[in-house]
């Protein structure tokens, strides 16, 4: 649970957000992409473009607006010009809406404006920003959409091996104080790992959602019989998907296939929501030590698992 003084700061932040972004794209304006229409009316027309002739009471779902307002406007799209009424094919007492040869015309060149305008604020950018604000955008709206979320494995490519020291240092740092120390001790992983890599017995596995790494996990050779998962990590934003039981899954039964008898794991007692996934996976506790590490008094796990049964 937050403390209760961070929700009136996050609320403000997100408020002053809604601000800044407004303005940065002329939200506000009576007249959008400095047109007769406002924003609304231009977002309903964007709908018309790209919905096969729509009924008015889709417009209303869709964009969460009053009946009436929808009414209203399609009463002046009409008038201008710009849209045409029929009956629905399947209902005649149901009209559909299509835009007109005008319509059409008109909505091309707003078009045309939104993306000259959203061009020109990234190519002011200085390189690798505009790739940054539009992670952040997808970010923003995968948090908010209240669609699940779609995930998938994949095998590391060029890149990933820095992402996992990153996100574990950054994550440690932040949700368990861990200092610069473990950081060290998982770049030192990675680094034995792709040196020492045997594609027959050992693995990575990237977890990917909407093109961004949400999470990781290795199988490495410890000996001939026993295989050792390492750098277990989920991003918060990807937590509660079923992410992490699935890669340690993936993990047990590739040292099965291949044929270890046993396989090790370390951890620390504080990790809660890793040692459930051990535990739902058949892992047990083999040692416990008290120790300093990262900063810490810690208790180190080490858990093991049977293959053979």
């Amino acid at each position: 649970m937050p403390r209760p003084a961070a929700r009136p700061a996050r609320i403000a932040a997100v408020r002053h957000f809604n601000r800044f972004y407004t303005r940065q794209l002329g939200l506000l304006e009576e007249h959008h992409l400095a047109s007769p229409f406002s924003l609304t009316q231009v977002r309903m027309l964007y709908e018309l473009a790209h919905r096969d002739a729509p009924a008015a009471s889709d417009l209303c779902q869709v964009l969460g607006l009053d009946a009436g307002y929808v009414s209203r406007t399609l009463k002046e799209f009409a008038q201008g010009g710009l849209i045409v009424r029929r009956p629905a094919p399947a209902d005649a007492r149901r009209s559909v809406v299509t835009l007109s040869r005008k319509g059409r015309a008109t909505f091309a060149a707003l078009d045309r404006r939104a993306r000259a305008q959203v061009g020109a604020m990234l190519d002011v950018l200085p390189p690798g920003h505009p790739e940054r604000l539009v992670g952040s955008m997808r970010a923003i709206e995968r948090l908010l959409s209240p669609a699940p979320a779609t995930w998938t494995m994949r095998p590391p490519r060029g890149g990933d091996m820095g992402w996992v020291v990153q996100r574990h240092g950054e994550l440690y740092a932040r949700e368990y104080g861990w200092d610069v120390t473990f950081e060290g001790l998982v770049a030192g992983i990675v680094a034995d790992f792709v040196a020492r890599f045997d594609p027959a017995r050992e693995r990575c596995w990237i977890a990917e959602r909407d093109g961004e790494n949400v999470g990781c996990v290795f199988v490495v050779s410890k000996s001939k019989a026993v295989a050792r998962l390492r750098m277990l990590l989920v991003e918060p934003s990807a937590r509660g998907l079923g992410i992490g039981q699935r890669l340690v899954g993936e993990c047990v039964n590739f040292a099965r296939e291949v044929g270890y008898r046993r396989m090790t794991l370390w951890t620390q007692s504080c990790l809660t929501a890793a040692r459930g996934i051990y535990q739902a996976q058949g892992f047990r506790i083999t040692a416990r030590d008290p120790t300093h590490s990262f900063g810490h008094d810690l208790v180190s796990e080490t858990w093991e698992l049977d293959l053979r049964r």
